[in-house]
């Protein structure tokens, strides 16, 4: 018990302190190359806080806890726009570029939607089992390919083009910077194991559902680099990073995670996961009105975080009520 307590205490210290390093060092290299922060948030930063959710979703695989599997994924992705946007909106209005309204939040979109057709083998094919098989599993990752083509496209495009002051980043040595990265991205995803270890240790203690426990705990805590990177970039005015952040590791998670689980060991899909997926639709869906209607602005204001966030709280209320 006092073992699991200190992982918990431990693991929030080197995750929050990880996010810092991995925030900083990653803008720094976006400066020093004319990539924007944006394309480093959809790539660099987006991979390394989406580690937590990739281990923990092949060693489920592996085991067969497939509900923990495909709810880490669905809880992470609710996550991240309702808890993880809401709090940072909260910290500093975050402004979002017209090419992440209308290319990156609709290709999440895409993302969910493919899923949903993959997993429903019972309403579209009439196959009584249904489940993510490999053949699935391959045809999602060839879809994640497309997107990786596509944001190679992008940064080649926005090669040495100069970072906008306002972004306030500082300069730093390139070794300095990559060595921050590094650590980073070693920290979020040693932090964020410590923290599920010790999360599932004392849900399980109560007998809580697989599902309930991916859906909830094991998605939180697995979203607590995607957290504490978007909270300390927020901090520091970095709304790019913000963005980049939360909607690349939903696109991750769908498209790199959940493929790459389901080509290493098919997972099973059951009925009640279907309200689940509907939600992220649904949240993207509301994220994408709330940028159309801001006008030409695209910001997400502080009353909005505030509003994603009440959201969250009752999403996780109808799962307590659920089971």
């Amino acid at each position: 018990m006092l073992i699991n307590i200190f992982l918990l205490i431990i693991g929030f210290i080197v995750l929050i302190k990880a996010a810092d390093f991995l925030v900083d060092g990653a803008a720094s290299i976006a400066k020093r190359f004319g990539i924007t922060p944006l394309v480093i948030g959809l790539t660099v930063v987006a991979f390394a806080t989406s580690a937590p959710e990739l281990v923990v979703n092949i060693i489920a695989s592996f085991q067969g806890n497939t509900d923990i599997a495909i709810g880490n994924i669905l809880g992470s992705n609710i996550a991240n726009i309702l808890l993880i946007l809401g709090l940072a909106a909260l910290i500093y209005p975050i402004k979002v570029k017209s090419d992440t309204v209308w290319k990156e939040i609709p290709f999440s979109l895409v993302a969910v939607a493919v899923l949903f057709f993959a997993a429903n083998d019972l309403m579209f094919d009439g196959i009584s089992m249904q489940q993510l098989s490999r053949s699935d599993g391959l045809t999602i990752l060839c879809i994640f390919s497309i997107f990786m083509a596509y944001i190679l496209t992008v940064a080649k495009k926005k090669f040495l083009e100069p970072v906008p002051e306002e972004e306030h980043i500082k300069d730093r040595p390139m070794g300095l910077a990559f060595t921050m990265v590094l650590l980073g991205i070693m920290g979020l995803t040693l932090g964020g194991k410590w923290i599920v270890d010790g999360a599932i240790f004392f849900a399980l203690q109560f007998g809580l559902s697989e599902a309930f426990i991916g859906l909830t705990l094991v998605a939180v805590g697995t979203s607590l680099p995607e957290l504490a990177t978007a909270i300390v970039a927020a901090r520091k005015k970095q709304s790019d990073m913000v963005i980049g952040n939360v909607v690349g590791s939903n696109i991750f998670n769908i498209l790199w995670i959940l493929g790459l689980s389901a080509t290493i060991q098919p997972l099973r899909f059951s009925d009640a996961l279907n309200q689940d997926i509907i939600v992220v639709m649904a949240v993207t869906f509301l994220l994408f009105g709330i940028l159309l209607a801001g006008g030409k602005k695209n910001t997400i204001k502080r009353w909005h975080g505030g509003v994603f966030i009440v959201f969250y709280a009752i999403y996780i209320v109808y799962l307590i009520y659920r089971g």
